[in-house]
């Protein structure tokens, strides 16, 4: 990329019938300096971290630096020794477990305090290849976009099953219309993020960030892309969720409370609305009848329970404006986690053992289990 001044400068000859057109320079923009940080959420991964570990990029086009944090999410096993003996930069270790969102959200924050100009996300049991970051990062160094989601291409992916593919087809069209985006495989955890993307993240969801994450992006209207990846062939079952019925509940959980976190207003009167006319037809139809038919006596329960739809629909409804006011106070603190994230700078981290409450385990001070 180059920055081309503007052409007329008013350098020109004072020759009006020969003018004399100075060519400008050309400037690289060697101000945009990348630095980024590739963080791998883990728990009992330490069989699987050295093949991950070992297959990352050390050295990409147009990234500065690149650091490797290994987020240690209260492992019983050597899960941040080995690690440290594979190559990680450093090992955010959480005393006990909390989760794959608390991992990914201490990861992002920690990234952030480094200086990271773009955080890749990947996982611990070496799903996705390590040649696959440099098209992931591409769209946000040209930039495209401000966070890039790598498609798994489930379709035609051939260490998928049948009802994995269809599963994950049916739950990412329902992630598209909650989220307003465009992305093929929105519950894939092979992200990148901007720093403009990355500062606003939190995660309310104690079960995955994959589809709140993407459903904050959608809201804010960031610029988000999708690249087509390679997948390795499945090493384990998944340790999110117990067996198709259990993935099912909890994702649709997971759409559900992300909705209606981030659109409580339609939410609410929308439901609310249903309620209230159903209540006020049965309302009208019961006063119709008692002016018309001298036996409306027997249609009492039209009262009772369009007063019930009635009263529950004007409820909904409030706690709708409720909601959204609560909404609006939620976007000021978001503004103020921006400015503190943005703000918190680690200015020594080869003497880091402490991050926010969790020690950090580094070359210079090893990991000793207990």
């Amino acid at each position: 990329m180059v920055r081309i001044l503007p052409a007329n400068l008013g350098l020109t000859s004072t020759k009006a019938e020969n003018p004399v057109k100075i060519e400008q320079p050309q400037y690289a923009e060697s101000d945009l300096v990348k630095k980024l940080i590739i963080q791998i959420p883990a728990y009992n991964e330490a069989e699987t971290l050295p093949e991950v570990l070992d297959d990352l990029p050390r050295h990409l086009e147009g990234v500065e630096s690149i650091q490797v944090v290994v987020i240690d999410d209260g492992s019983t096993d050597n899960t941040a020794q080995v690690a440290l003996e594979h190559g990680a930069d450093f090992v955010l270790r959480h005393r006990s477990n909390r989760g794959l969102s608390k991992a990914f959200i201490s990861g992002v924050q920690f990234a952030l305090a480094l200086g990271a100009d773009i955080i890749v996300n990947t996982d611990a049991d070496h799903q996705y290849p390590g040649s696959e970051i440099q098209p992931l990062i591409q769209p946000i160094l040209e930039g495209d976009a401000d966070l890039t989601i790598g498609d798994r291409q489930t379709q035609s992916n051939r260490n998928f099953s049948p009802a994995k593919r269809w599963l994950e087809a049916r739950g990412s069209a329902i992630a598209r219309k909650v989220s307003e985006t465009d992305v093929p495989d929105a519950v894939s955890g092979f992200r990148a993020y901007s720093r403009y993307a990355a500062l606003p993240l939190q995660v309310y969801n104690p079960y995955s960030y994959t589809l709140e994450t993407l459903v904050q992006a959608g809201k804010s209207r960031m610029k988000i892309a999708h690249v087509p990846i390679q997948t390795n062939p499945q090493r384990r079952e998944s340790r999110l969720h117990r067996g198709t019925l259990n993935f099912i509940w909890r994702q649709s959980g997971a759409i559900i409370r992300s909705y209606v976190l981030y659109q409580p207003l339609r939410t609410f009167v929308s439901i609310g609305a249903l309620f209230l006319v159903l209540g006020l037809a049965l309302l009208i139809r019961f006063l119709v009848l008692y002016f018309t038919i001298n036996t409306a006596g027997r249609f009492l329960q039209s009262v009772t329970i369009g007063g019930t739809l009635t009263v529950a629909g004007i409820i909904l409804i409030i706690i709708g404006f409720i909601g959204d006011s609560i909404r609006a106070n939620r976007q000021i603190s978001e503004e103020i986690l921006v400015n503190m994230r943005n703000a918190a700078k680690i200015t020594d981290p080869d003497n880091l053992t402490e991050f926010d409450g969790h020690p950090i385990y580094t070359h210079s001070h090893p990991y000793i289990p207990s």
